[in-house]
């Protein structure tokens, strides 16, 4: 798969705020790929820097293979969704979609057909006459996705597109999303903070951290091995034990002593849906920390604050916690 984007030696400061450090970076060719990482780490900068929105101090950009470091946002062929969408108002959803079209003067019908098109691929045939008052805060967004999608740009870039959403409706447009990408396969970038809606959607995903690139792979290769500390604690809950991470879908509980296993307390059981968190506190006295498990498993071990159970990890970190 060649790449369709590439940085080299970004780096980007305000002030004495240095927002990317020297990064190098690729998108392959109509992959799905998520900028991931906490307020200030630097993936919203990145990707203003592909868009042309914002200028890297030292560094290089290129798209397709065409240096765009200085070339102006509407000379990149890109489109771009914010997470709080400017649709014209006065516009209807059709009108809104077809703007791009319009003032690069396409044909009337090729514009028709166009808009008819990305309607039907969004889910909005039945709005097209609809103002963007009239929509949900998803329709709006899918009317967004469409009216980026209409100029047919080399690259889809997304800031936060669903952050402004409620919880359903975030995780209905993240399958969407997944799908919408099946089956247009243009090159994207999605910037998010939320780990589940990076690791749902996304097919690469880059974790930043103060400037920097910690880590690019597969959902399954950062979740699985991640790089280091940060990285997994980043991606999803952890837990310390023995000097070291664990996820707590892999602390076993036990009523008997087994090899490996320590002594700890029930201090809280929280049944949150499908699993069952269970706070606990070794008698040791090391820190305390949590295990999740299955419904299942909480019924068979029927498990109840001040009771004493047996800890042990079912799978070997392969990183250190760290130091401090």
């Amino acid at each position: 798969m060649t790449d369709m984007i590439t940085i080299s030696g970004a780096s980007k400061h305000y002030g004495d705020f240095k927002a990317l450090d020297d990064v190098d970076f690729t998108v392959p060719s109509g992959s799905l790929t998520a900028l991931l990482g906490p307020s200030g780490s630097g993936k919203s900068t990145l990707l203003r820097s592909i868009a042309g929105l914002d200028h890297p101090d030292t560094g290089e950009i290129t798209i397709a293979g065409v240096d765009v470091t200085g070339v102006p946002p509407q000379q990149r062929d890109i489109g771009f969704v914010f997470q709080h969408y400017a649709a014209f108002k006065h516009m209807s959803v059709r009108e809104n979609v077809a703007f791009g079209l319009k003032i690069r003067k396409r044909p009337k019908k090729e514009i028709k057909a166009k808009v008819d098109e990305l309607l039907e691929v969004v889910g909005l045939a039945g709005f097209q006459g609809r103002y963007p008052a009239q929509l949900s805060g998803g329709q709006r967004q899918r009317m967004a996705l469409a009216r980026a999608l209409a100029v047919d740009p080399q690259v889809l870039l997304l800031d936060e597109p669903f952050g402004a959403l409620d919880a359903k409706v975030r995780e209905d447009l993240r399958s969407w999303l997944r799908r919408l990408h099946e089956n247009v396969h243009v090159t994207t970038v999605l910037v998010t903070h939320d780990q589940e809606e990076a690791l749902d959607v996304a097919d690469r995903i880059a974790v930043m951290n103060k400037g920097r690139i910690e880590q690019v792979g597969s959902p399954d290769d950062l979740y699985d091995r991640p790089a280091n500390a940060f990285v997994m604690s980043f991606l999803g809950p952890v837990a310390k034990l023995n000097g070291q991470l664990v996820r707590p879908h892999d602390l076993r509980l036990d009523r008997q002593q087994l090899p490996a296993s320590f002594a700890a307390t029930v201090e809280r059981v929280a049944h949150l849906g499908f699993e069952v968190r269970v706070e606990l506190r070794p008698k040791s006295g090391a820190e305390g920390l949590s295990a999740q498990i299955t419904r299942g498993d909480a019924k068979v071990l029927d498990l109840h604050e001040g009771e004493t159970v047996y800890v042990r990890a079912t799978r070997t970190p392969e990183i250190p916690a760290p130091v401090g």
